[in-house]
């Protein structure tokens, strides 16, 4: 069986084969993924493509029996092409949410060849929630800040709600003619079941990255007068660091020494002169810090900047608490390497959440912008030591069920054939 993969991203593995820079871009789940297929004794010859516009002409390469092909573009010509040359059995598109996988399903369809479509998130329901919470004042840019934008882009919340916005109308013209789609949670399958309404629904759940399975784990501990939480992603709305911020002088209260550590870059201060630029064209990164400065939590909410793989597995390993708090999410990454390394975990009741994680393997609260009950959730959890630690127990062996590679690998190949007709599932 010959099976073409489309990836949103260039992984190491393909950039080398290609003679370009790999970048910062680990490949991540893709990578684990691709791994534990074709490790198989019986995996099928696989051709991982991506677009790159680095890429002047079409590259292609080849590392541990993949071939690889980057192309310069992602037009349905293009594809065409390569899946001429290519001759796949079946093609694996992975996620809805960029232009090139609209293009790929169009040229598949057009050539009688079938096409998987993976769900990563469900952009519908990312866009409806994308600015939930925020002020209306910092929603609606003016015409300052939108010709600033064309020559130095900010992150106008107006102007990301129009590239969501088309996104979910992509992925919803995508899913009309989709016949396969794969996903992971009763939430994604509940929005295939109006997105997708002609396609076949297969299940089949994610393989993280490789170093989230190994040893050292997160140990118990006392929590003392200053527990470290740790959010993973904080420059947009959507995951709902305001919320979190609201949630956190109740807990200051009782843990005065309380740290919150967001992984990323944290609002942008280059000096007096620029600062009004800045924070008009930054608007959700300026009403956070002006929630971290009206709650006097100056010393107290901690931005680690960019975290490469081992860095990031290490800042779970240095937290006490791991926070998810998005309006929506369909299987996050990061909840399943936090429940991987046994980290204690409380999370909103959102999306998909509740199919990866139920309240036997961590604290669940709802609705996600109620700043009262994330606090009583992290209250529970920071003034239980015992119980927060059994939660993680119990959440790193649903994780290990989960993210299990060799029962990922099985079940992704079982599509593969049911698909191309070789068996049933």
């Amino acid at each position: 069986m010959k099976v073409l993969w489309l990836v949103s991203i260039t992984i190491p593995a393909a950039a080398e084969a290609c003679g370009l820079r790999a970048g910062e871009v680990s490949g991540g789940w893709l990578t684990g993924q691709l791994h534990a297929l074709t490790n198989r004794p019986d995996a099928p010859f696989l051709t991982v493509c991506s677009v790159d516009s680095r890429a002047k002409t079409a590259l292609t390469g080849g590392k541990g029996g993949v071939r690889y092909r980057i192309l310069p573009d992602g037009e349905r010509d293009t594809f065409a092409m390569l899946l001429r040359a290519e001759k796949p059995d079946l093609v694996h598109i992975w996620g809805t949410e960029y232009p090139a996988a609209a293009a790929m399903h169009q040229a598949a369809l057009g050539l009688g060849i079938p096409a998987l479509v993976g769900i990563q998130g469900v952009m519908r329901d990312c866009a409806a929630h994308l600015c939930d919470g925020v002020p209306a004042r910092y929603l609606h840019s003016g015409p300052v800040q939108k010709l600033i934008d064309r020559a130095v882009p900010g992150a106008l919340l107006d102007k990301m709600q129009a590239r969501f916005d088309g996104l979910a109308r992509a992925e919803a013209d995508l899913l009309r003619q989709a016949r396969y789609v794969t996903g992971r949670t009763g939430f994604d399958r509940a929005a295939m079941a109006d997105l997708a309404p002609d396609a076949r629904y297969f299940a089949c759940n994610e393989t993280l990255r490789p170093a989230f399975y190994t040893e050292p784990l997160w140990q118990p501990r006392t929590f003392g007068t200053a527990p470290v939480l740790l959010l993973t992603q904080g420059n947009y709305p959507l995951k709902n660091l305001h919320t979190l911020l609201l949630a956190l002088p109740a807990l200051l209260r009782r843990w005065p020494g309380l740290v919150l550590r967001v992984a990323g870059w944290g609002p942008l201060d280059k000096g007096a002169l620029l600062r009004p630029v800045i924070e008009a064209m930054f608007p959700y990164q300026t009403w956070c810090a002006r929630l971290i400065k009206e709650n006097g939590l100056q010393h107290h909410v901690q931005y680690t900047g960019p975290l490469q793989e081992a860095e990031m597995r290490q800042a779970y390993l240095d937290a006490d608490v791991f926070v998810l708090p998005s309006y929506c999410e369909n299987s996050p990454n990061s909840l399943g390497e936090a429940m991987l390394l046994g980290l204690p975990c409380a999370a909103a009741r959102a999306g998909g959440i509740p199919s990866m994680m139920g309240e036997e393997e961590g604290m669940l609260y709802g609705p996600p912008g109620d700043a009262q009950n994330l606090s009583n959730a992290l209250a529970a959890l920071l003034s239980d030591p015992g119980r927060a630690a059994a939660l993680g127990q119990a959440a790193r062996r649903r994780a290990l069920a989960t993210h299990d590679p060799a029962a990922n690998a099985g079940t992704l190949l079982a599509i593969y054939r049911t698909i191309t007709g070789e068996e049933s599932l």
